[in-house]
């Protein structure tokens, strides 16, 4: 609790600090995190693995049906991200990645990059290890972690409700213990299934708007009691009973 309340201080000090100093200042001067740490200004045409960690911070920031692509490369839906980030925590909305733009996800991270709503156990209550399941142990777990990021744009975006994870990564065996599809994303890290507040409609409404390509919900069979969010390749989403 107290690594967060500094951390949130000193990215209040960074973001007031980036807005006198304007682009000039380096990202690396804003704030060395002990997660990753940026070390340059971002804006369209720039492109490398930086760019990569921004997009899967940033990614639960797109438009109804968008997802954003973790290539690397700092395209207009890059910016569009960015920019709706910004504006979400009240920054100034440029779709530039600069000094108050990195204090402000410093600010929102943990020391092994989870976001700070959302931890890996919550998206791993199978095993320890991440193993037995459709891809890498090392895949799933970066599945698990792009997920909580998109989680984490949700909650805020909802009002930062507290979300509640009932079920995230799987292997094959926790998977058939529990009844599951045997082409379910679980067993990829990237789903999560949600309980709890807000109403599981609510839930379902609001991931259109997050990134989810995968979202299963009230009225779907076998969802009557959660909403499943995923990141399938294949975009599907049906939760008759939400009008989805």
């Amino acid at each position: 609790m107290f690594r967060r309340m500094a951390r949130s201080l000193l990215a209040f000090v960074m973001i007031t600090s980036g807005a006198v100093v304007g682009m000039s200042a380096t990202a690396g001067t804003a704030h060395a995190d002990e997660c990753y740490t940026w070390s340059r200004t971002l804006s369209e045409g720039a492109s490398g693995s930086d760019v990569t960690q921004l997009q899967i911070r940033v990614a639960g920031w797109v438009t109804s049906g968008e997802r954003l692509s973790y290539d690397g490369q700092y395209g207009a839906r890059t910016a569009a991200a960015v920019k709706k980030f910004q504006s979400a925590y009240g920054l100034v909305a440029d779709g530039v990645a600069g000094p108050a733009t990195f204090s402000k996800l410093y600010a929102l991270q943990d020391a092994d990059c989870t976001p700070i709503h959302f931890t890996y156990a919550e998206l791993n209550r199978c095993n320890s290890d991440w193993s037995g399941g459709a891809v890498s142990a090392a895949t799933a777990k970066a599945n698990a972690l792009k997920t909580m990021w998109k989680l984490e744009a949700m909650r805020h975006a909802l009002g930062d409700v507290p979300l509640t994870v009932s079920s995230g990564f799987r292997s094959y065996a926790c998977n058939s213990a529990v009844g599951g599809s045997s082409t379910s994303r679980h067993l990829y890290g990237d789903a999560a299934d949600l309980t709890g507040s807000p109403t599981l409609c609510r839930l379902a409404q609001q991931a259109r708007t997050h990134g989810f390509s995968e979202i299963l919900g009230p009225g779907y069979p076998g969802h009557n009691d959660h909403t499943h969010v995923a990141l399938d390749p294949s975009p599907y989403w049906s939760a008759p009973t939400c009008g989805i």
